[in-house]
């Protein structure tokens, strides 16, 4: 066996199926290469670094973060955003490239994000395509190279937001494309029509203010399009996720399709766990903070879906949804002071998405450790084609681990109560992104990653100094195919309410 690089000792390892406690990892060359117990005894001179009795889970994989967007001026380059991620836990981010309506070729944009990645990221990390201008040549000639040359196996659609909205057959035909290559087809599902009708009439009476955001976008605008999308999608027969999922309703229409065996996945986040349309309120402008799409909801019912979701199935994956803009600063949150039509939308996340979780769920009982690595790792490793490296721990993966502080019992077991974390409440200064404020700023959290590990190496160390790894550790992934679903085929449209109608499948 090769060399030994270093040995975590006394784990309590949790992964999406198991957990295993008292057992040693030992990693050599970046990756896992043995699983067992009393393991410094077989390598006397390999480095220790103690797990305290604590969980040491796989790291995290975020598959919906956005930086370096030429949209967000003001959001978090590839250098902070990267670092933030893994003083969270985080240790593989999947971001978009994105494509303007006028770009008549994906080749720019894609080598365009690899100038702005290359050598910045602290962890590793991919590109989805956002498609806004979804030519035949594109579709035809492109993609594929893409997929082949690049591994980049996924695209991301829209439904509303003028710039990159696209029509119900060019939803079809990217489908059709996006089944034929294997590629994960992702779609921001809210009905754009609905919103642009209420947002005049809103401005005609005046209201104008952040909260008037969430009154312009409500449930019944994704609840329609996410029962349009999943309709378009087993008209195509391909494999769809609703990302960022904020309504009951709308996860409703997503858990009816699952029963039917469709191939359908969803995506939740932590901001629709933790808050309501009240967070949009405030003094000062300062509810723009919080405006987001799909709006934060009125109803805790909403939240309390969410969570439901998370624990049945309905959510494949928890991502941050990381589209941050500053506040204090003429290009950010404050400059949509005249109408919330011109409040930058999105929310800083990237760092929180796992303790916030860990905090609220895993150790409140809400969520089980497993469904936690489930949520947070494995699946979306499984869903964007990284299964065979990422989102578990076993020997031949990547060894990217986070180890947490132990529970209280976990210490106490391990014979050093004093490990255990204290709980803190977050402020905005102790995160190491470069936006100016967090809607966690105050939220008390029980724990937090006490060590990142990525592919062997310790990256962040919150006892001593924090920040370990440099821009650049990060390193490019090339993905291949979802493992997590696939096209059913020929089918009898068992989601229509109108039933008995056979279904033509698109030609692959």
């Amino acid at each position: 066996m090769a060399d030994i690089e270093l040995i975590i000792t006394n784990a309590t390892i949790a992964t999406a199926s198991d957990i295993l406690p008292n057992t040693d990892i030992a990693i050599s060359n970046g990756k896992i290469a043995l699983l067992g117990t009393n393991l410094p005894s077989l390598f006397p001179n390999a480095p220790t670094l103690s797990a305290d009795g604590a969980y040491v889970l796989p790291g995290g994989v975020d598959s919906h973060v956005h930086l370096q967007q030429d949209n967000s001026p003001t959001g978090d380059t590839w250098e902070t955003g990267t670092r933030s991620a893994i003083a969270g836990g985080t240790t593989t981010v999947l971001a978009f490239a994105s494509q303007k309506r006028t770009d008549e070729s994906l080749f720019p944009v894609v080598e365009e994000y690899h100038r702005r990645a290359d050598g910045n990221a602290y962890c590793d990390y991919g590109f989805h395509l956002i498609l806004s201008n979804p030519t035949e040549p594109i579709l035809d000639n492109e993609l594929p190279v893409l997929v082949r040359d690049e591994g980049i196996s996924s695209v991301k659609l829209y439904m509303t937001y003028q710039p990159m909205r696209l029509r119900d057959s060019e939803l079809l035909d990217v489908m059709s494309a996006t089944r034929a290559l294997g590629m994960t087809t992702m779609i921001h599902a809210e009905n754009a029509d609905m919103i642009d009708w209420m947002t005049k009439r809103l401005e005609a009476r005046g209201r104008v203010e952040p909260y008037a955001h969430a009154l312009a976008r409500p449930n019944i605008a994704e609840d329609e399009a996410t029962y349009r999308a999943l309709s378009l999608a087993q008209l195509a027969d391909v494999p769809i996720l609703i990302v960022h999922m904020s309504s009951s309703v709308a996860a409703g229409h997503v858990r009816r399709a699952q029963t039917k065996l469709l191939p359908v996945h969803a995506e939740t986040c932590p901001h629709y766990l933790f808050f309501t349309a009240e967070k949009l309120r405030g003094e000062h402008f300062h509810g723009a903070m919080c405006v987001c799409s799909p709006a934060l909801r009125e109803s805790p019912m909403d939240l309390d879906a969410m969570w439901d979701g998370l624990v049945n199935g309905t959510f494949t994956t928890f991502s941050s949804d990381h589209a941050p803009s500053k506040f204090d600063h003429p290009l950010g949150k404050k400059k949509g002071t005249s109408t919330f039509t011109q409040i930058p939308n999105g929310l800083p996340g990237l760092e929180t998405r796992m303790p916030s979780l860990f905090s609220a769920g895993v150790q409140t009982g809400r969520l089980t450790i497993q469904k936690f690595v489930e949520l947070t790792a494995s699946n979306p490793a499984k869903l964007y084609g990284l299964s065979n490296c990422k989102g578990t721990i076993a020997p031949g993966f990547d060894a990217d681990l986070v180890i947490w502080y132990p529970t209280p019992e976990q210490a106490k077991a391990a014979g050093s109560p004093e490990k255990a974390m204290k709980p803190f409440k977050l402020s905005n200064d102790m995160l190491h992104h470069d936006i100016d404020y967090t809607p966690f700023e105050g939220m008390e959290f029980g724990n937090w990653p006490r060590y990142t590990i990525l592919r062997g190496k310790v990256v962040f160390d919150r006892d001593n100094g924090g920040i370990k790894g440099v821009k650049g550790d990060g390193a490019y992934l090339k993905r291949g195919r979802s493992t997590l679903s696939a096209p059913r085929g020929v089918f009898v449209n068992e989601f229509n309410p109108y039933e008995g109608e056979a279904q033509a499948v698109a030609e692959a």
